[in-house]
């Protein structure tokens, strides 16, 4: 349980049966992070689908087990043209979403340009640009490698910021980020906002769609 006042601590996953980022992050309550672990888990292919979730389930399973996350945030997935990729993506959010109920970690999923925006400002950025912003943010030596490792850190660091620190951001029920009013009162009147805000709120808007 976590202690009042305490950091944060979140498992974020960008699935994927190829790919899978897993990475584990502290996040104070002045919104400053530290990295626990990271890393890319996955499997080729030739092989069946069973034994590569498996790759997934136990990677993820001992991650829970040794770091004890308070909240798991997952990527969530857009229809694609690539049916076996989306295929593929969803069994592997499926296999991490089960892992962590079995420990009654609650899960929150988050779209791409709602991670873009409030690690970068831009929900529309690339992957050097989160590369770029995560080893600042988190004040790391080296940027983090592949783009998948950038992909989990960056979204558990927007999970944290998006309400995951003071107990919002979260509906377990439907396993999606909470679609509420924009957190800018002044949305409707958009040039008085900044850049930041700005993208903040075209991403809020695209993940409600």
């Amino acid at each position: 349980m976590r202690e009042p006042g305490s950091p944060l601590r979140v498992i974020a996953v960008d699935p994927g049966l190829t790919r899978c980022g897993l990475a584990v992050v502290d996040i104070a309550q002045n919104r400053s992070a530290t990295l626990v672990d990271v890393k890319v888990v996955g499997s080729a292919n030739t092989e069946t689908i069973g034994n590569r979730l498996a790759v997934i389930d136990q990677a993820v399973e001992s991650m829970l087990d040794q770091y004890a996350p308070h909240h798991m945030a997952v990527e969530r997935m857009f229809a694609q043209n690539n049916t076996p990729t989306v295929i593929g993506t969803a069994q592997a959010s499926g296999v991490v979403i089960a892992a962590a109920a079995r420990r009654s970690v609650p899960v929150a999923l988050h779209t791409p340009s709602e991670v873009k925006a409030a690690v970068t400002g831009n929900g529309n950025a690339d992957k050097n640009q989160i590369t770029s912003m995560v080893t600042r943010i988190l004040r790391l030596a080296e940027p983090p490698r592949p783009a998948d490792a950038a992909d989990a850190i960056a979204l558990a660091v927007a999970h944290a910021w998006r309400g995951g620190l003071y107990g919002r951001g979260l509906d377990t029920g439907k396993l999606t980020s909470r679609r509420t009013s924009s957190k800018f009162p002044t949305a409707n009147k958009t040039g008085s906002l900044t850049p930041a805000q700005q993208a903040w709120l075209a991403a809020e808007k695209r993940g409600s769609r």
